[in-house]
């Protein structure tokens, strides 16, 4: 099996991500797609998405997108501004793209659109990368 390929299966065993129905539809090194169907169980008490899924969505791209050259990568600080909501029933894509890496660290930018690719989120983060 391809390095990648490990990687991959390690990712996807992700039990946080499983739980909340994220599934990792593309991986590649720097670079990370992740889906997420919104439930009413993912909605707060104005029935929209909740952030903290919305985060999550995000946060699995980067992990995954940040972890794909093989090294372990943890986060240092993350960020997101949410720019709209959506209703329940909608599918969300986070898309995470390495901007930076150099050294023991690597910067992510994270966008989340909805089924029409509108812009639902930016999220931004930065890792250390353990050798």
């Amino acid at each position: 099996m391809a390095d990648t390929d490990e990687h991959r299966e390690h990712v996807e065993s992700d039990p946080y991500c499983e739980t909340l129905g994220i599934e990792l539809v593309d991986f590649e090194p720097g670079h990370a797609r992740t889906r997420l169907e919104v439930t009413e169980e993912l909605t707060n008490f104005h029935g929209t998405p909740h952030g903290g899924a919305v985060y999550s969505l995000a946060d699995a791209a980067f992990a995954a997108a940040s972890n794909s050259h093989g090294d372990t990568a943890v986060a240092l600080e993350t960020n997101i501004s949410y720019l709209d909501a959506v209703d329940v029933g909608s599918t969300l894509t986070a898309t995470a793209e390495e901007t930076h890496l150099a050294g023991r660290t690597a910067e992510y930018e994270v966008v989340v659109t909805d089924e029409n690719d509108e812009r639902v989120s930016t999220f931004r983060g930065r890792v250390y990368i353990i050798r």
